[in-house]
């Protein structure tokens, strides 16, 4: 039992440093999303600028990775298979066209998914393959990813 003559502690913070402290840690805690945020932003807008130029793989290497795509899509018993997702940014109409499937959708292709259907054109059509694009994932509603399918079947 505290007698009258006992003074608070020392120790224990006033209400206002207390609160001091809180909208500090709270500060610090945006702080660090922002920069985790901003981490996020340039690692894909890298990626992206990869994307969007050339990926310096030939016909020959293109071709080899294509048959042990489809063949491994086959003896699972598949008769299509996804071969490439990319941002919507990689299109010049951010993948409208493709949603709404209209003609000539290939020419708002630019960088990878430009060459990945250029190749197709040249080299797995002539062998049968058909080819398509179509919006995988609508985040919030709106298109988002692109994904590019080769079928056989």
């Amino acid at each position: 039992m505290a007698n009258k003559t006992d003074k608070p502690s020392t120790a224990l913070p006033t209400a206002k440093q207390v609160m001091e402290k809180v909208a500090q840690a709270e500060a610090e805690r945006a702080n660090e999303a922002m920069r985790r945020e901003a981490a996020i932003a340039a690692e894909k807008k890298a990626l992206i600028d990869k994307l969007q130029g050339p990926s310096g793989v030939s016909d020959e290497q293109a071709m080899e990775r294509v048959a042990v795509i489809i063949q491994r899509a086959v003896s699972n018993g598949l008769t299509e298979v996804q071969v490439y997702r990319f941002p919507n940014t990689l299109c010049t109409d951010r993948g409208r066209a493709i949603n709404q499937q209209e003609r000539g959708w290939e020419t708002t292709l630019t960088g990878v998914p430009k060459e990945i259907f250029e190749f197709w054109k040249r080299k797995l059509q002539p062998l049968g393959y058909k080819l398509y694009a179509q919006i995988v994932e609508f985040p919030d509603g709106v298109p988002g990813d692109v994904g590019i399918t080769l079928k056989w079947g």
